[in-house]
């Protein structure tokens, strides 16, 4: 996805472009080359746990993910934790491209090598290619009671990790329709109200692969947990015939959020945290889960192989899933809580603004947005190259 200039409370480029055939391709073409098979096994990938010598933990996370206050440098809820705790956290905001940091990372794990990081936020597509590589450990959800308890039902069986035993999500969302209501004069209730001859240029879709798909095959009623090869081309087939149309104006990354704050686009796929932070500024965009339903998606906490402080980064994680501490960092991400507990520490705040989040269905989706929500099934590694070969065709990369 190209770099954007961020909003301040909005995370940079998480959900990001998969660039030409991705990480496992490249993976594939190394083991043709003679590097050793990059799957680590279960008996390999922990190392010695530091964690009750060392009290201190390394996070790689996004920018601008996590809540400051007026001294940006300042992290409340970090600070909190090493107060509470003891454990110092060295946070880093170093993941602006899951590809990107895949590749950063890639060459140690694939080695049997430590990476100098305990705790890392991916999206759960990149997350569940770590998964089938064997580049993450499980995680002691005995230590973990607030996870155990208070994460979300929706949330905790995805398909690439049954159980969630090796990711706790960081943050979730959805990938929804957002339209000007005001200058497009009307509601638009489904996917294909994209396709309105009336709406021809004014279209935006996601470019990368793994962001768009899942929304447009909802659309054509496939349940997305476990779509297939067909329902794919069907997909490609209609947006073939609507580039050929000039109905799609373009293909983009995070930077639709400026086409259609300034009017040049009235409708596009767009995640609920940006259209919650547009809607500050401009009150006629509107987010809407179509009829058919949308995806749900997360950005997920992961401990790397031979991780040095395994226990410290499982308390870090622990701690993030105390409905106070969640709803502190909900109150300042503005995306979907994994922790629907938190909703009733914000609606008990004294401060009217954030005792409002708890009401917004974009930060605690209600039970009827949440009847039209599903989790994709992740596109596996024998299918990724020919995917990914027909999707970067039709948007051109």
């Amino acid at each position: 996805m190209p770099p954007t200039v961020p909003r301040a409370s909005t995370p940079f480029s998480r959900r990001t472009l998969l660039r030409a055939l991705g990480g496992g391709a490249a993976l594939t073409a190394l083991a043709g080359c003679g590097v050793p098979a990059a799957y680590v096994a279960p008996g390999e990938r922990a190392g010695r746990d530091r964690s009750a010598d060392d009290r201190s933990l390394t996070f790689a996370n996004w920018p601008l993910y996590i809540d400051v206050d007026d001294d940006a440098s300042r992290r409340p809820t970090l600070d909190a934790f090493t107060k509470n705790t003891g454990i110092s956290v060295t946070y880093t905001e170093e993941i602006n491209d899951n590809d990107e940091f895949f590749g950063k990372i890639s060459p140690a794990l694939m080695n049997h090598q430590e990476t100098g990081r305990d705790l890392m936020v991916i999206s759960d597509w990149m997350a569940a290619r770590f998964v089938r590589l064997g580049w993450v450990q499980e995680m002691d959800r005995a230590k973990q009671p607030n996870v155990a308890r208070h994460l979300d039902p929706q949330l905790r069986t995805p398909a690439f990790d049954n159980g969630r035993l090796h990711s706790v999500p960081w943050q979730s969302g959805i990938t929804g329709i957002a339209y000007n209501k005001k200058k497009l004069g009307r509601e638009l209730r489904q996917v294909g109200d994209l396709w309105d001859p009336r709406l021809a240029g004014k279209v935006t879709l996601f470019s990368g692969l793994d962001e768009s798909f899942a929304l447009l095959m909802q659309g054509n009623g496939v349940d997305i947990t476990k779509w297939t090869a067909d329902d794919f081309h069907r997909m490609c087939d209609q947006v073939e015939k609507q580039v050929a149309n000039r109905q799609i104006r373009r293909f983009t990354g995070n930077d639709y959020t400026s086409d259609l704050n300034k009017g040049d686009v009235l409708a596009c796929q767009a995640y609920s945290g940006d259209v919650f932070q547009l809607q500050a500024d401009n009150p006629d965009i509107e987010f809407v889960v179509p009829e058919e339903g949308a995806e749900l998606w997360a950005e997920s906490m992961m401990i790397p192989n031979l991780a040095h402080h395994k226990a410290n980064a499982e308390a870090l994680v622990d701690y993030y899933y105390d409905p106070e501490v969640a709803a502190e960092l909900a109150a300042s991400v503005n995306y979907v809580c994994p922790v629907p507990a938190a909703r009733e520490v914000l609606a008990s705040s004294k401060d009217k603004d954030e005792a409002a989040l708890a009401g917004n269905p974009l930060i605690f989706p209600d039970d009827t947005m949440r009847k039209r929500l599903a989790i994709a099934r992740d596109i596996t590694s024998g299918e990724r190259a020919e995917f990914a070969k027909r999707w970067n065709a039709i948007v051109g990369l």
